[in-house]
């Protein structure tokens, strides 16, 4: 038992990650069922869509599970008090300010997590009243932070200042990783693209298939204007780069986004001209395998690589 296990009450120190267009009802009950912390993804569920991924979880696990939400999210009043109604008891918050929703949510009974990218929001969601802390580092996939530090230099700094209970996250899917990671400071951590590569992720098997054959260098980090995302590089993001040729305006960016762009990438396996979000660490990942299994190797390879390094 430590920090997150006692917090959460969960057996495992491992949280899911909530990814767009992955983290359906299936990979959270999955993960909690497993002995982990499953989230469900808000970021790209409308609110009654939401309603029905948490109604359905509360069937499938008896066990704790967390609903991620964007705070940029257009429809965030009516995601939380769906969250309230709904009894959800963990959230995790990412980008934006977490002062905005911590308080209303603390008051509810409701442990609040919020994802930062360096030690000043660290700090700053701490001063927030936030229960937990993921700091994220730049390996992570997905939306980044624009501070571009890596995790193996992210977690010791945050530790260093922080009293709450520290989640280490980006370019973790072992136990080595995870045993690394927590020596470095953190209590426990989050593993996205790992899950994203499950049976039970909600991702179009296109995009699962592209993460197994995803080697080093085929992810980049691209539309810091908009907002900085982790791509595996394809057709979409070879328009991106050709136009960055060009010194484009925030709106000449913005247009050759368009609309539903990761949807069209990760949910419906348009590898072309979709938008596919993954994590440096999807070089390490070689196999689509069931969410439990993923869970129990992670752990395994944890206790192994804990001897090891005591020399047993």
């Amino acid at each position: 038992m430590n920090r997150i296990t006692q917090l959460f009450n969960i057996q495992y120190p491992v949280i899911q990650a909530g990814m767009i267009w992955a983290s359906g009802y299936k990979l959270a009950s999955a993960v909690s069922n497993a002995g982990g912390l499953g989230i469900i993804g808000a970021g790209s569920m409308y609110p009654e869509v939401l309603r029905e991924h948490i109604q359905k979880c509360k069937k499938a696990t008896d066990k704790p599970f967390a609903v991620n939400v964007p705070m940029l999210y257009p429809d965030i009043e009516k995601i939380m008090d769906i969250i309230v109604e709904e009894g959800v008891k963990i959230v995790f918050t990412s980008a934006g300010n977490p002062k905005t929703w911590t308080a209303f949510l603390k008051e509810k009974g409701i442990t609040v997590v919020h994802v930062v990218s360096s030690v000043k929001f660290a700090l700053k969601a701490q001063e927030a009243g936030v229960d937990v802390v993921v700091a994220e580092g730049f390996e992570a996939g997905g939306h980044n932070g624009r501070e571009e530090t890596t995790t193996f230099t992210l977690i010791p700094m945050v530790k260093e200042q922080l009293q709450v209970p520290l989640i280490a996250a980006g370019g973790i899917a072992t136990g080595r990783g995870m045993l690394a990671a927590m020596i470095l400071g953190a209590d426990g951590v989050q593993i996205g693209s790992r899950f994203a590569a499950s049976v039970e992720s909600s991702s179009h098997e296109n995009f699962k298939r592209a993460i197994v054959e995803a080697k080093d260098g085929d992810t980049h980090v691209t539309l810091k204007e908009l907002a900085p995302v982790r791509l595996i590089k394809n057709k979409f993001f070879n328009d991106v780069t050709a136009l960055y040729a060009k010194s484009p305006t925030v709106d000449d960016l913005k247009a050759l986004l368009g609309r539903a762009r990761a949807k069209k990438g990760m949910f419906e396996g348009d590898l072309e001209e979709g938008e596919l979000e993954i994590g440096q660490i999807a070089g390490l990942i070689h196999d689509i395998k069931p969410a439990a299994q993923i869970l129990q190797e992670i752990i395994a390879d944890f206790e192994q690589a804990k001897r090891e390094a005591a020399g047993l």
